[in-house]
Parts: structure tokens; sequence; C-alpha cells
């Protein structure tokens, strides 16, 4: 508990605007240890690479109990900060959230991301609901004695093609993250923005560390650093690309023989 703990202080002090700490994100400890061996400075799983990992599709598909053996081998292979991708929390109520993050904390977790979405849905939570969400996260970890930081999400950017992303949403998305300080979250990730005027705006803005995503055709890693980003997250990525690699892979030996005539 004293390494969690200490952990736990460690992350939180990563989130720094300017000088973003960078989460390249992992599904199982296998990719943990490759992470870290790589100079990450702390791990975050996403609940894409996690659910595809197992066989399943990502939105909470994934059996809970399921999730959390994965995060515990994840925790026990590494020896860096560990924040999980609990998706909406495993249930609607602020009840649920709090008795989900508690047995994140209770895996080896220091931080969890929570985003506002309705499961299966392109409705969010009402900023009053999901505040109370993030209350009940930050009371869970208060309960179990650790500072978790919970990375409150917003998937208003999501679900708003790019185009339709005006100053209007910025505000709403604002409005949001000040809820959310008020109720404890720690962090605001806004997966999804897509105008850097609008990163810059929100970053400058928002009473929480921003939380920008690192995206293939996006700004680069130095220029969300210098719009203001505390943190940056690659969420299914790198598990694209390593599958991507594997099968290249498995294609060129599949047809390595190709050309050869069997007796």
């Amino acid at each position: 508990m004293a390494d969690q703990l200490e952990q736990a202080r460690a992350f939180a002090r990563l989130h720094v605007p300017g000088s973003p700490l960078v989460l390249f994100n992992v599904w199982d400890a296998g990719s943990a240890r490759a992470v870290a061996g790589a100079g990450a400075r702390a791990l975050a799983t996403g609940s894409h690479p996690v659910a595809s990992a197992h066989g399943y599709e990502d939105g909470e598909k994934i059996p809970l109990d399921l999730a959390l053996a994965n995060l515990e081998r994840i925790v026990g292979a590494v020896d860096l900060p560990v924040s999980v991708d609990l998706e909406a929390g495993y249930g609607a109520s602020p009840e649920a959230v709090f008795e989900t993050v508690t047995l994140a904390l209770s895996a080896g977790a220091v931080g969890c991301n929570l985003e506002d979405r309705v499961l299966g849905t392109a409705e969010l939570f009402t900023v009053a609901q999901s505040a109370a969400r993030v209350r009940a996260a930050r009371a869970a970890g208060e309960r179990f004695g650790l500072p978790c930081f919970v990375n409150a999400r917003t998937d208003l950017f999501l679900v708003t093609p790019a185009a339709e992303q005006g100053d209007a949403l910025v505000d709403a998305a604002l409005e949001r993250a000040a809820a959310w300080a008020a109720a404890g979250a720690d962090g605001f990730f806004v997966p999804g923005l897509a105008d850097e005027a609008h990163m810059a705006r929100l970053c400058a803005a928002s009473p929480l560390p921003v939380n920008l995503f690192a995206r293939p055709d996006g700004p680069s890693l130095v220029r969300l650093a210098a719009l203001g980003a505390a943190r940056i997250s690659h969420g299914p990525i790198p598990w694209r690309l390593a599958m991507r690699a594997l099968a290249e892979a498995a294609r060129e030996a599949h047809g390595a023989l190709a050309g050869l005539t069997t007796p």
C-alpha cells in the first residue's frame, strides 16, 4: 500500500501543462513491460485494446472481473504507476462507480478514466449526473486511502462531427470541467477535439489539467504540448500498430513457401 500511495502521488505530479505526461496505452502485462522498457514514466490501459486482446468488443463487453484480473497482472509486471480505463464505470449509478473504482484500486491502479457517455448510446449523462459519478469515484479513493487520479472524460467531441465543433461546444465542455473539478476530478480528457485553437482555449480555461489525444493525422506531440496539454493519450493506436505488424509478419511467414510444390 505504501508503494501504491507513493505511485499515486508521483502520477499526479506528472500532469504538467506544457510538459505533458505521454501515455502510450497498453493492454496486457507483455505490452506493459515493452512500453515501460521504452522509457515510460507511467502506464495507462485503453478499454478498446484490452477488450480486443481478450476477444471482446469495446463498450464494457469484457467482464469486469476479467478486466480487473488483467489490470492486476499489468501492475505486477511493472514498477510504474498504472491508470485504468473504466469506460463508464460499469454501471450508471454513482454507487456502481464507487464499487468499480474501489475494485480497480484494490487491483493496484492509482488512477482511472471515467467517461460521461451513457453506455451503448450517443447520449451523455447530464452535468449533474456526471458530477455525481465523479464524486463517487473520488469518494472511493478517499475510502480506500489513496488519492486516485480521476481523469474525467467527456465525449462531447466524439459524438459531434469535427465540422460542427464550434465555440459553443467548447463552452459546454468547460461547464463540465468546472462541475467535475468541484466534484473532485483531477484531470479532464477531451478525445475527438479536432481544432487547435479550441484545444488551446480549453487548455487555458480548464480548471483541470487537460488530457489531449494523439491522432496519427493530428498535431504532433510537441504541438499538443505547446497547446497546453498536461497529458497525451494514444488510446487504441499502439494496439493497432502492434496488430498491423503482427499481421504483416504472419502474411510474410505464410507466404514464404507459397512457390514450393508438394510431392
